[in-house]
This record gives structure tokens, C-alpha cells and sequence, in this order.
């Protein structure tokens, strides 16, 4: 088992790591939409955070060497359903081939930080 961390994505909020690798698969821990550099909140809107949280899975997945063409599930969490459509848009277009992960989405009572939305996700290791 190996410890994935990526200074380019934001740091965990509590004792977790960034990711996981236990081969075959690297476990992402749920990325919440915090700018790295300003280590908060910035986009106020689901499309503008969903855009964030993408950024930082890919610079988890490219710390551990692999990127999305090696996602098989992701798991999606939103703060309110009604952003689901929004969302879907930009999460389309990070898998706009043949390749499509498995997911799951749910809308939960609530996330950390006030997020409208959290993704994890895991994915096959390349080692």
C-alpha cells in the first residue's frame, strides 16, 4: 500500500490521505472544490465547482501515474439534486470517448465546507 499526495490539489481537511494505491486499484478520497492556492471555496456555482473538483482528482490521478482513462468508478455527492444535469455536463466532458466509469450519484444533506458538490473515485493502477 502506498500513500498518493499531489501539492498541486488541495490538502486533506482531516486525517485521510489524498489516495490510496493498493494495486490493483488507487482509492481517491471525496474532492471537495477547494482551490489549492487559496485553500477555499472559490466558485459559488456547481458547474465552476465541479470544474474545481475535477482539477484536483487529475492531479491526484497524475500523482499516482495514471489519469482518467484509468477512472472505473466514481462516486458523486451533491448538496442539491437539482444540480444533477449541470454537473453531468461537466463531468461529460472529462470522459468524451468510449470510456464512461461506472458512478453512483447522490444527493446528501450535506457536505463539508458548504460544497455543492464531492467526488471520489477509483481507478486501476498502471504498476
Amino acid at each position: 500500500m502506498k500513500i498518493i499526495h499531489s501539492d498541486h490539489a488541495p490538502k486533506a481537511i482531516g486525517p485521510y490521505s489524498q489516495a490510496v494505491m493498493a494495486p490493483p486499484f488507487i482509492f481517491l478520497s471525496g474532492m471537495l472544490p477547494i482551490d489549492p492556492k487559496a485553500g477555499k471555496i472559490v466558485a459559488s456555482d456547481i458547474e465552476g465547482q465541479t470544474k474545481q473538483v475535477f482539477a484536483n482528482i487529475s492531479e491526484v490521478l497524475k500523482a499516482a501515474g495514471v489519469g482518467f482513462d484509468d477512472v472505473v468508478r466514481m462516486e458523486v455527492f451533491l448538496a442539491n439534486l437539482d444540480h444533477f444535469q449541470a454537473m453531468n455536463g461537466v463531468y461529460a466532458q472529462h470522459f468524451p470517448g468510449a470510456h464512461k466509469p461506472a458512478r453512483h450519484a447522490f444527493q446528501v444533506a450535506k457536505l463539508p465546507m458548504g460544497a455543492l458538490v464531492e467526488i471520489t473515485c477509483t481507478a486501476l493502477c498502471k504498476k
